[in-house]
C-alpha cells in the first residue's frame, strides 16, 4: 500500500496555456505506468470544447480522455470533474462530473465557483483512494493572481491537498527563463513555497546551450531542475483548445495533383471536437487545410464542416463570412460536403432552437431534408453503427435531434443522412474508423474525380496515437528525473 501520508500526487502546471502541460501528463502516465506505479489523470477543471464521452455516458475533456489511456485506466468523470464549454466569449456552459449543470457567465468565474471547487475536490480525494499517484492537470498559469481567490486548478489544488507542483516552461514560443522566473516572483511566499520544480518543453539544439541560464534559474528561484523535453515533430495528441486547431495538419495543400485528396475544414468561430478530422490529416496522401476562406472551400475535394458549441450563432457566421453561399455552390455542383454534430445540423432545412441559443425557428443551409429540434436534456452515448459492411463505433453529444423530412429524397448514413454529395451524421469519432474512413474515403475522391486510394500498409489510427503516446513516454523518461519528481510523492516513498 502507498504511503498515505505523503504527497498523494503531483501537479503538473504552465506558465501559459499551450505550454505543453497536456503532453506532459500524457507521457508521464505512461512512463510512470511502465514504472509499475498505479496512477490517473485528473484536471480539475478544464475549458474546452473538444471532448469525450466515458462508458458510463460521462463527459470529459478529450485530453484526460487521452491522458487515461496513457495510464492505461478506464476514463470516468472522476478525471476531469468540472469541464466548462465555451458558447460565446462571456458564457461557458457547464459539466459537472460529466453531465450539463447549467452556465457560468463571464462576471462569476472568479467567484462563482465555490459549489465546482468542491466537486473537484471530492472527486480528487476520490480519486487518491484508488490509486498510487495522480498526476494532475493545471490551467493556464497559477500566476493569474487576478483569478487565486477562486483557484481550483492550480495552486489551490496544490495547497488544498498540500501537492508538489512542477511548472512547465515552452521555450519554443520565446522567454522561457523570464516566464518562468516571473511565474514564481508572482506567487505569494505561502503559494511559491508549493512549487518544487520546472522543466523546459519544446527545445531544438544542443542543452549545452542552455546551462548557464538554467543554472542561474535554479539558484535565483530555489526550485529543481527535472529536465529538458525535446521537440517532438508529429506529435499532437488530441488539442485541448481551439489554440491547437490544426496543429496536426498537412502542412502544404497541393492543387492539381490527380493522386491527392485535399480537404478543407471550416474552422468555426466556436469549433467544438475538431479531433473528428485528425484521423482525416494522418492519412498518406490525403491533405487537411483548416480555413474561413471560401475560395479554398470551393476548390477543395472535400469540406468538413466541424462540430460547434453555437449552431444558430456560427450558421449566421457562415452567412456573414461568404462560406454558406461557397456550401451551397458545392451542393449544386455535387462537391462533396461532410457535416459532423452541430456541422450536421447546420445543413439541415430548419432548426429549432429554444435551448442553446433561444433564437427560435432558424433557416439552414437546406442541404439535407431534415429538421432540428434542440431538447433540454442532452444526448450522450456510445454508439455503434455500419456502413456498407463496415463496422463504426462512435461516440455523441449533443442537444439538437436531427428528423428526416420525409418529402426529400435522402440515403440513412451514421443515425444521420445523405442527399446526393452532402453527407450529415451526429456521430462523433466515426473517422477513428480505419476501414470506414479508407471505403469512405475511396468514395468520396471518385466523385471529386480525384485518383487517390488508401495505401493498404498505413498505420491504423489507433496505432498512430498509441506510438505517439510511446514516443512521449520515451521522451519524458529519457530527459526528465523521474525519481526526484517521485521522490516528492507517497509513489516514491
Amino acid at each position: 500500500m502507498p504511503n498515505r501520508a505523503a504527497a498523494s500526487g503531483v501537479v503538473i502546471a504552465g506558465t501559459s496555456s499551450d505550454a505543453g502541460k497536456s503532453l506532459v501528463v500524457t507521457g508521464l502516465c505512461r512512463a510512470l505506468r511502465r514504472r509499475g506505479v498505479d496512477v490517473a489523470p485528473f484536471k480539475a477543471q478544464n475549458m474546452s470544447n473538444n471532448s469525450m464521452v466515458c462508458a458510463d455516458g460521462s463527459e470529459i475533456g478529450r485530453a484526460q480522455y487521452l491522458q487515461a489511456q496513457a495510464a492505461r485506466v478506464e476514463p470516468t468523470s472522476a478525471m476531469n470533474p468540472v469541464l466548462l464549454k465555451p458558447g460565446s466569449d462571456r458564457r461557458s456552459f457547464v459539466v459537472l462530473r460529466g453531465k450539463p449543470n447549467g452556465t457560468l457567465e463571464a462576471g462569476q468565474y472568479a467567484t462563482g465557483r465555490t459549489g465546482l471547487a468542491a466537486a473537484a475536490f471530492e472527486a480528487y480525494a476520490e480519486l487518491a483512494e484508488t490509486h498510487d499517484l495522480i498526476v494532475a492537470e493545471g490551467a493556464g498559469s497559477p500566476a493569474e493572481i487576478n483569478l487565486r481567490a477562486g483557484d481550483y486548478v492550480n495552486l489551490g489544488l496544490a495547497r488544498r491537498f498540500d501537492l508538489p507542483m512542477v511548472v512547465v516552461g515552452d521555450i519554443d514560443r520565446g522567454g522561457v527563463f523570464a516566464s518562468l522566473y516571473g511565474t514564481v516572483a508572482l506567487l505569494e511566499p505561502d503559494d511559491r513555497a508549493a512549487i518544487r520544480g520546472y522543466l523546459i518543453n519544446k527545445f531544438r539544439g544542443d542543452r549545452a546551450v542552455l546551462e548557464p541560464g538554467l543554472a542561474m534559474l535554479t539558484e535565483r528561484t530555489g526550485l529543481t531542475c527535472l529536465g529538458v523535453l525535446p521537440w517532438l515533430p508529429g506529435v499532437w495528441l488530441d488539442a485541448e483548445d481551439t489554440l491547437e486547431v490544426g496543429a496536426w495538419r498537412s502542412s502544404v495543400a497541393r492543387a492539381g495533383d490527380h493522386d491527392r485528396l485535399r480537404i478543407a475544414v471550416v474552422r468555426l468561430p466556436r469549433v467544438s471536437n475538431i479531433t473528428d478530422v485528425e484521423a482525416l490529416a494522418a492519412e498518406p496522401g490525403v491533405d487537411v487545410l483548416v480555413t474561413t476562406d471560401p475560395r479554398v472551400v470551393a476548390d477543395a475535394d472535400l469540406v468538413v464542416l466541424p462540430g460547434t458549441r453555437t449552431t444558430g450563432a456560427d450558421l449566421t457566421w457562415l452567412r456573414e463570412s461568404g462560406l454558406a453561399e461557397a456550401l451551397q455552390e458545392r451542393a449544386a455542383r455535387t462537391r462533396p460536403v461532410l457535416g459532423i454534430c452541430g456541422g450536421y445540423q447546420m445543413l439541415a432545412r430548419t432548426i429549432e432552437d429554444s435551448v442553446e441559443s433561444a433564437a427560435g425557428s432558424l433557416q439552414g443551409l437546406g442541404l439535407l431534408p431534415t429538421t432540428v429540434r434542440f431538447d433540454q436534456s442532452k444526448v450522450l452515448g456510445r454508439p455503434v453503427g455500419v456502413w456498407r459492411d463496415h463496422r463504426v463505433s462512435a461516440y455523441e453529444i449533443h442537444h439538437g435531434v436531427a428528423e428526416h423530412d420525409h418529402d426529400g429524397e435522402a440515403e440513412p448514413f451514421l443515425d444521420g443522412w445523405r442527399a446526393g454529395a452532402v453527407w450529415g451524421t451526429m456521430w462523433h469519432g466515426t473517422l477513428e474508423n480505419d476501414a470506414f474512413r479508407r471505403a469512405w474515403l475511396t468514395e468520396i475522391a471518385a466523385a471529386a474525380g480525384v485518383g487517390w486510394r488508401p495505401e493498404p500498409d498505413a498505420p491504423s489510427f489507433g496505432d498512430r496515437r498509441e506510438t505517439m503516446i510511446t514516443v512521449m513516454a520515451d521522451a519524458v523518461e529519457e530527459h526528465l528525473d523521474l525519481d526526484t519528481l517521485l521522490s516528492w510523492t507517497r509513489a516514491g516513498s
